[in-house]
């Protein structure tokens, strides 16, 4: 709802025009007329060229919008006002990812509830965005806390119940005492929680999860096809995380408690068939340097091959690692381990290694065990150091032999040549990987696999403010999927929603609630009490959109097929892995159910930057924030989205300085002043229509790559030369520049253009286009300096040679006047500037 125009304010639809620039008169009006038009709304069903302009959708703080959502959104709002001015049929919608641990938390500091909290959060968003000019269609905006949202939430919950995708098990978790809640690896800094400072803990704990990792080669080979962000890319690839190696068996003696002769324990080995410790490694051609064996302290057979004198230790250095979180031991320096008491035969060898177990191996990777190989892993080094364990040089490079010693690990090895590796000896380690792990299959003791680091995702929260997982446990009929006629299932509106450390939901302390009959017999049943990942909401919002306002699908498959995947997606890097990443894979697994017919969501994603001010990151505690209200009632929100796209490249961001807004207004004044004194006396002048129609297909060529800065400067240089002398500009000087500065300045430029005469939007007007033959620079402006002094500038064809340049200047009286005897040298960069030295 935007405000009333004061009584006394003329009204500008009725032909006022105000002597000078007042952004907030002609703004509210804009604001009023696209409203009152439907103007932004799109005709889903009958576009015939559509476009999707998908901007990440935001979570709605109590703060209100911030200047880097006001930055990612303002620069998706310039590429979709562009396509719709190329004739395409966009879609920009909007909505709001309310569920989670942000708002929850906010709530509790508050004391007020959710339910109230999150409507007035979205409104005050609304309102925000509403000013900002964006071409939003807000018939079609989502809530992700609103029954009509989460029921298909849930629905997709149990498309991948039914496909086996989602599933139960017990899981070491990361938890955050203070929060009460499983965290993310990339949700822990430095062993701490990154809300709330908290230590964080490990626990076990009965979690779902979706099976991603089935589709680990399908989300790292379909990144070759897409056009998104280097950094993106790369991100994905590394958090997938494929590497190609073997997996090997290592035989573990029975740890005897008599400890007898090595032959006995050989004996007992092989006559009792005992454990196996599988490792997978990329480099098995280092498998003659392995001198022990280390296993992660959750591994499961830790405690078989644990002896009865070693027992105590590793219990107690189980449990110190279990108060570890998963980031803290993957980063963690200081290199720990207790011996169990055990050793395992190196297949290659027939030696017997030690077997340790040790925090810096995780079970999460691989098999959750390592054959230690400290002559080349910095790792194992130290700790193979620290513990007094051998050490073998097994590849050898340029300089070095066989006995060289190693004060260091050599890892520098990939053109190095094995050593002390038997019939291997000479092998380069490029071909050794493979003629190795041959050798070992043809003995039976390993196999060639591909592993990845990716992991399923756990989508379990023991939190309330979260879709409910629409499951029912029942005595008789085991897990039972809710219905779907039976969804949403609601999320009750409870009083005592703070979490405790039993790591159970607060839903699970209501009775009333969970109590219920079993779908399929009728029997006394358990509704799950967990809730489901804010990750999970937005992992298919986008498919939603189009289709928002339908009570009977998710998304119709007509519209879906008509818009989607999405055009163009813009969003920031902190998501560049995880959001994208399930995004994609629940994409592909609605595609392997015939839902949908892509299994790509986003054809093209960029990652836009981040704004700073004054030099550091902003923060409540620096005081430094930048309200966007402020800034909209100060300057207007025209100015407020050319500055902030023109602070620097859109996908690296800028220093937000109060001082540079001021010349993006200037600008916009200029620009008002221009069109409305403009005349149709005569011709438009040829160097300015030359200059004009440079500009046009500069911004033209600048705004698809997203390269706004350089567009506006493009923008600001034309005015500059159409204003030169403060001439007044011909109306074909400056009637171009307006559609040219519409998708940065929206209001002003809808102005503009009715004040040049125009009934239809600006944006309905289409693209300037530009002649070739005007375009093509047949003169460069070089400026001329004498000793250092700008003394005037000369007119020279684009190729003019320093002799030429030299001549031009010497020509011009009022820079000849300067140039008092022969001069010393001359100093010319081509096509800028020529300086004179006396």
């Amino acid at each position: 709802m935007t405000d009333p125009l004061p009584e006394d304010t003329p009204d500008p639809s009725e032909g006022f025009e105000p002597a000078g620039y007042d952004p907030s008169v002609v703004e509210r009006k804009w604001r009023e007329r696209w409203a009152e038009r439907a103007a932004n709304r799109t005709d889903i069903a009958g576009a015939r060229r559509p476009f999707y302009a998908l901007m990440m959708f935001p979570y709605p703080s109590a703060e209100g919008l911030h200047v880097g959502n006001l930055f990612a959104f303002t620069g998706n709002d310039i590429y979709a006002r562009f396509q719709r001015l190329q004739g395409l049929d966009v879609f920009e919608p909007i909505g709001f990812d309310a569920f989670g641990i942000h708002s929850e938390n906010h709530a509790l500091k508050l004391g007020v509830h959710p339910t109230a909290l999150i409507p007035a959060n979205i409104a005050n968003f609304t309102r925000q965005l509403e000013r900002a000019g964006l071409m939003v269609d807000w018939s079609r905006s989502v809530d992700t806390t609103h029954p009509s949202y989460y029921k298909w939430t849930q629905w997709v919950f149990l498309k991948l119940l039914e496909k086996g995708l989602a599933f139960k098990k017990k899981a070491a978790v990361n938890w955050c005492p203070n929060d009460k809640t499983v965290l993310a690896n990339e949700q822990v800094e430095g062993g701490r929680c990154e809300r709330c400072g908290a230590l964080v803990e490990q626990r076990l704990l009965e979690q779902w999860f979706f099976r991603i990792t089935d589709y680990s080669e399908r989300l790292l080979a379909n990144l070759d096809t897409l056009d998104w962000s280097h950094t993106t890319l790369t991100a994905q690839r590394a958090w997938i995380g494929k590497s190609e190696g073997a997996e090997v068996r290592f035989k573990v003696l029975n740890p005897l408690e008599d400890a007898g002769s090595a032959a006995v324990h050989v004996t007992a080995e092989i006559g009792s068939g005992t454990n196996e410790i599988r490792v997978f490694t990329t480099r098995p051609d280092t498998i003659y340097g392995a001198t022990y064996v280390v296993v992660a302290p959750e591994h499961p057979l830790l405690g078989a091959i644990t002896s009865f004198e070693q027992r105590d230790a590793v219990e107690a250095y189980r449990a110190a690692a279990a108060r570890q979180d998963v980031i803290a031991r993957k980063t963690n320096k200081v290199k720990t381990g207790v011996f169990t008491g055990s050793y395992a035969v190196n297949p290659a060898t027939g030696e017997m290694m030690p077997v340790w177990t040790s925090d810096y191996v995780l079970m999460d990777y691989g098999t959750g065990a390592i054959m230690a190989v400290p002559g080349h892993d910095e790792r194992d080094f130290e700790f193979a150091t620290k513990f007094g364990l051998p050490i073998e040089r097994v590849v050898v490079g340029a300089g070095d032999n066989a006995r060289t010693p190693l004060r260091e690990a050599y890892v520098d090895d990939a053109d190095g040549v094995l050593c002390n590796s038997e019939k291997f000896n000479g092998v380069p380690v490029r071909d050794a990987k493979r003629m190795v792990t041959d050798w070992l299959e043809s003995k039976h003791a390993a196999k060639g696999v591909v592993n990845y680091r990716l992991h399923d995702w756990c989508i379990s929260r023991q939190r309330y403010w979260g879709p409910p997982i629409p499951v029912i446990y029942c005595d008789a009929c085991g897990t039972v999927p809710v219905p779907e006629k039976d969804l949403p299932v609601l999320l009750p509106n409870i009083p005592d929603f703070k979490p405790d450390d039993s790591g159970v939901s607060p839903l699970a302390r209501h009775e009333e609630w969970y109590r219920v009959p079993c779908p399929k017999c009728g029997k006394q049943a358990r509704r799950e009490t967990d809730v489901s990942d804010t990750f999970l909401d937005s992992g298919w919002y986008f498919l939603r959109y189009p289709s928002a306002g339908l009570d009977d699908v998710a998304f119709d498959k007509t519209i879906t097929k008509k818009w989607l995947p999405v055009n163009s997606y813009i969003g920031g890097n902190e998501h560049a892995v995880l959001h994208l990443l399930y995004s994609r894979f629940l994409t592909m697994v609605l595609h392997d159910s015939g839902y949908v017919d892509f299994e790509e969501p986003f054809t093209k994603f960029r990652a836009h930057g981040m704004i700073i001010r004054d030099g550091a990151k902003m923060s409540k505690s620096k005081g430094n924030v930048v309200n966007p209200d402020d800034y909209f009632d100060g300057w207007g929100a025209d100015t407020f989205r050319t500055y902030l796209m023109f602070l620097g490249p859109f996908e690296e961001g800028g220093d937000f300085r109060d001082a540079g807004i001021s010349g993006v207004k200037s600008f916009l004044t200029r620009l008002w002043i221009s069109a409305r004194d403009s005349h149709t006396t005569g011709e438009p002048d040829r160097e300015v229509m030359r200059e004009l129609h440079r500009t046009i297909r500069k911004v033209g060529d600048d705004i698809p790559k997203l390269s706004y800065n350089t567009a506006i400067a493009e923008m600001m240089k034309y005015l500059n030369t159409a204003r030169r002398g403060e001439r007044k500009a011909h109306r074909a000087e400056v009637e171009p520049l307006v559609q040219l500065v519409s998708p940065f300045a929206p209001h002003i430029a809808e102005e503009l253009w009715e004040q040049l005469g125009h009934t239809k939007s600006v944006f309905d007007s289409g693209w300037p286009a530009f002649d070739a033959a005007l375009a093509t620079q047949d003169t460069v402006t070089i400026a001329v300096q004498v000793g250092g002094k700008t003394r005037g500038t000369v007119v020279v064809a684009p190729d003019a040679v320093e002799a030429d340049v030299l001549a031009a200047a010497m020509a011009d009286a009022g820079i000849a006047k300067f140039v008092t005897g022969t001069p010393k040298k001359v100093i010319f960069v081509p096509k800028r500037l020529l300086n004179i030295v006396l």
